[in-house]
């Protein structure tokens, strides 16, 4: 019981801390910090490719994002699941 109240204590300290820290934080992910210092170190780069396709806005790609970890999760733990009935099965038999 009080390891199960410790855990809760983190997780709503999890939630909950976020909003009290660092309010002038600027939203940004690396490649936009990447970009920045390839561009301070290198001005006169090009990069080698262009992206296949560009989202039309933000919130399109944060949306792509998601979606794409979301799948990822979805197939990482439908072969885990998987792979833990065969296990059961086999233990069965």
């Amino acid at each position: 019981m009080k390891k199960t109240l410790i855990l809760l204590g983190m997780v709503v300290a999890l939630v909950i801390l976020p909003f009290f820290i660092n309010h002038g934080g600027e939203y940004g992910g690396s490649d936009g910090e990447a970009e920045s210092q390839i561009q301070a170190i290198a001005p006169h780069y090009e990069p080698w490719f262009q992206p296949l396709y560009e989202p039309a806005s933000g919130e399109i790609e944060s949306l792509l994002f998601t979606l794409q970890g979301s799948l990822g999760a979805a197939v990482i733990f439908y072969i885990l699941g998987y792979t833990k009935g065969r296990q059961r099965r086999d233990d069965r038999a």
